[in-house]
């Protein structure tokens, strides 16, 4: 089963803070298969902020999606995430991005994570370890989401 989750880091020492949420994450029963490269981004949302460090791992676990994004929540407050304003800094971010094939509509919980087509910061680092994964409500490839992102960015130019 292929699981993706998002990480994110604009305070303080990036590197470690994503390092540090994949560490605690194997400790509460996550296999961390795969991680991307740790890319650089400008804020999403709210720009006079620091810029980003991102990341997107490749997980098992036999943790249901909601319990996985209780496990999720759980490690950026253990972190010590403060949530004071939307889209604003944090020295951690966990996101869950797809959970397989699944759709999942929860209250709490959107799967596929909703816009992470349009995300730089997501795409980028994901096509890097899942170029092939399908999107389960777009139909699209990875790989393909991030070439259409990239031809819309070039129109706008």
């Amino acid at each position: 089963m292929a699981i993706y989750i998002a990480l994110g880091s604009n305070l303080g020492d990036k590197e470690n803070n994503l390092k540090e949420a994949l560490r605690r994450l194997t400790k509460k029963g996550i296999t961390v298969c795969r991680v991307s490269g740790f890319i650089s981004t400008a804020p999403y949302g709210v720009v006079d902020q620091p810029d980003f460090l991102n990341a997107v791992a490749e997980i098992e676990t036999d943790k249901s999606p909601a319990e996985l994004l209780q496990i999720l929540l759980q490690t950026e407050r253990e972190m010590g995430r403060k949530r004071v304003r939307r889209w604003g800094e944090r020295n951690i971010d966990l996101d869950l991005l797809l959970y397989d094939d699944r759709i999942i509509e929860l209250p709490e919980l959107k799967v596929p994570h909703p816009d992470m087509q349009n995300r730089d910061f997501v795409l980028r680092p994901l096509v890097q370890i899942a170029p092939h994964m399908v999107h389960p409500v777009l139909k699209k490839t990875v790989e393909q989401l991030w070439k259409e992102m990239q031809d819309r960015g070039k129109e706008k130019t």
